[in-house]
């Protein structure tokens, strides 16, 4: 393996002489004579040199593994059967009710797709319509849904599911705060059918991007409209869109600031808005699955990260972040940022495998020297510890989607699917991966000093996210060559926008607060089913009744009531204006200081929207509270510290 890669290194100083250099089977890039290649230079272009640092970072990675006697199990990615992806694929997305033995009872079922878009809705029907015939021609004896029978409910004339409510909560004008059973209530945008007029005439800039809109939806009306033939993002030509988010007066949602329980539906939702994204622009969504893979039970590096994590909360309760990789981060920057060459340049591979083993056994006791690790032999190993992860980083199940965002048509729709794909990782890799991307942004800022560019960086780095050992040398040697330019752009996107990438779109959000709403809906109406049961009843009315009277006497109109147990203050009545953001109730508590309660900075603590729509949700600063009170009227408020 290694030959291959020194032919191709080769090969990449002979294609420069002649002009030429050949990024893959799709796109090729005209070298002009004479040209010169400054490192310091442009960060948005991909010229030859920063690709010849990609072969060369491939070229090391193989190195180090001739060097590394112990190399694991190759991981087996199970092709699936016919059916199987998609019957994994409702199960992923919550759905699994809608076929096998417990298809009658999905009722459940049918309230979550009451709230999906009509390109969500789409994606769901088409997986279903494949695992129903995949069934019937196996013939499982068990009872075979029709799609036609799933979806009737939400695709007749009306457009209305069984309690007769509509399949978004997009209304007429005149009508628009109302819900389903008449009442008056807050209006969610899903980005539904409705919405489709007043995305086409929305004036928005190409680099803003649209969090209340299904990206699904904008993707469908865009390919339908004349807009379409707007400027393509495959290319690596010209300057990286500057895109930005729009101030949304109702606040903007971070990875990290919804309860688990609402999380768990983001996960659902992303999971069926990424792929009806892949459908619209007709890009093929497949997760993959390992079925087979030897993995070590303790240690540092080829160990899964949740192993790694149970190790290192032993020792440092609550750390999200396995200890290894922070403190070699932390040895890298001890030195300085400003070394020439950082992370390009590797260590020598004899010391970095000592290193490696010393690390191996005297980590955990602290008897390992950290003065013997030079800041190249540091980079290395940090390298090596994403590639020798059991699973990589970006995870078995999405690493070729998130290969597959260089095949989208426009940069905006690769950043939509990136930002997707970020919030379907598991917690601990999302966690290591923004500490990761945060690393290498603070070392793109001493560019002038250490000539790294982000394209310099993304370069290096690529190989080390996407080249993924266990799927065997085969895929190094094919795929990886032919995607290593989009790989590299890919990674790219991810330093330079990794801010907007943890952002959870409004329209998601907004899908978690209706799901929120029909399920209280629905338990209401089992309470009713239960009236006879005279005691349960009376228990619960007494409840509600002292809930409700702080809302219904003690506070006005317009008034808000919020709760801060931590601090010396805690409680007041807020009145609502146009103006009043979170940030400002903040500040107003913390200024009532008195008596021997802990003395808290407005960095410690944030407003939380609890209850109502949504199950609980930290605040940013910049939410206008009037707004956010008439999306959710039901909520309480409370002041307190974020948990970490």
């Amino acid at each position: 393996m290694v030959t291959v890669v020194t032919k191709l290194v080769h090969y990449l100083h002979l294609s420069r002489r002649s002009g030429q250099y050949t990024m893959n089977h799709d796109h090729s890039k005209k070298i002009p004579d004479g040209a010169s290649f400054d490192r310091s230079g442009s960060q948005d272009s991909l010229d030859e040199l920063s690709m010849e640092d990609y072969w060369k970072e491939v070229e090391n990675i193989h190195e180090t593994r001739g060097n590394n006697h112990e190399e694991g199990v190759a991981l087996v990615v199970k092709e699936p059967d016919e059916g199987e992806l998609e019957e994994e694929w409702l199960k992923e997305a919550g759905l699994s009710n809608l076929f096998g033995e417990s298809s009658g009872d999905s009722q459940e079922s049918m309230v979550f797709l009451s709230t999906l878009t009509r390109t969500q809705r789409a994606a769901v029907e088409k997986r279903v319509e494949t695992i129903t015939q995949t069934l019937r021609k196996k013939n499982k004896q068990h009872q075979i849904p029709d799609v036609r029978d799933i979806f009737r409910l939400q695709n007749d004339s009306k457009g209305k599911v069984c309690d007769g409510s509509e399949p978004s909560t997009v209304r007429t004008s005149e009508n628009k705060n109302e819900t389903h059973d008449g009442t008056k209530g807050p209006k969610f945008n899903l980005g539904t059918d409705e919405q489709k007029s007043t995305l086409e005439v929305m004036p928005s800039s190409d680099t803003d991007i649209n969090l209340e809109i299904s990206f699904a939806e904008q993707a469908a009306n865009l390919k339908d409209s004349s807009v379409g033939n707007m400027c393509k993002g495959g290319g690596a030509d010209t300057l990286l869109p500057n895109f930005r988010l729009p101030k949304d007066k109702t606040g903007t949602t971070k990875i990290g600031d919804l309860a688990p329980q609402d999380m768990k539906k983001v996960y659902s939702l992303a999971l069926i808005e990424l792929t009806a994204l892949y459908d619209i622009l007709g890009t093929e969504f497949k997760q993959q699955k390992a079925v087979k893979i030897k993995t070590k039970d303790s240690g540092l590096f080829g160990v899964p990260l949740s192993i790694l994590l149970e190790q290192d909360q032993k020792k440092v309760p609550g750390t999200k972040i396995p200890l290894i990789f922070q403190k070699l981060i932390a040895q890298i920057e001890e030195t300085t940022l400003e070394t020439e060459g950082l992370l390009r340049i590797p260590g020598v591979a004899t010391r970095v495998k000592t290193l490696c083993q010393e690390l191996e056994a005297k980590f955990y006791e602290g008897t390992f020297n950290w003065e013997n690790v030079k800041q190249h032999d540091a980079a290395s190993l940090l390298k090596l510890f994403i590639r020798e992860l059991p699973q990589p980083l970006l995870t078995v199940e999405y690493l070729k989607a998130f290969q597959d965002v260089q095949n989208l048509p426009t940069r905006k729709q690769q950043l939509q699917a990136l930002n997707l794909l970020v919030l379907l990782l598991p917690e601990a890799n999302r966690d290591t991966l923004k500490v990761l991307l945060e690393f290498l942004q603070r070392v793109i800022d001493h560019r002038d000093k250490n000539k790294m560019t982000l394209k310099n960086v993304a370069m290096v780095m690529a190989p080390n996210l996407f080249t993924f050992h266990g799927f065997g040398s085969k895929t190094i040697e094919q795929s990886e060559f032919v995607m290593a330019a989009g790989t590299a752009n890919v990674m790219r996107f991810m330093i330079q926008y990794q801010k907007l990438l943890w952002t959870i779109p409004k329209f998601i959000v907004n899908q978690v607060r209706k799901q929120n709403t029909e399920r209280q809906k629905k338990e209401k109406k089992d309470k009713a089913m239960k009236k006879l049961l005279k005691k349960m009843a009376y228990d619960r009315e007494k409840h509600e009744k002292q809930e409700k009277t702080p809302n219904d006497t003690d506070v006005p109109q317009g008034v808000i009531r919020v709760q801060a147990p931590h601090l010396s203050k805690v409680s007041m009545a807020i009145q609502l204006t146009e103006e009043l953001k979170a940030g400002d109730i903040v500040a107003r508590f913390l200024s009532q200081k008195s008596g021997n309660v802990q003395t808290l900075n407005k960095e410690e603590v944030f407003l939380y929207e609890i209850g109502g729509n949504i199950g609980e949700r930290c605040l940013d600063d910049d939410t206008y509270m009037k707004d956010l009170y008439q999306l959710n009227p039901n909520a309480e408020w409370v002041i307190k510290p974020k948990q970490s």
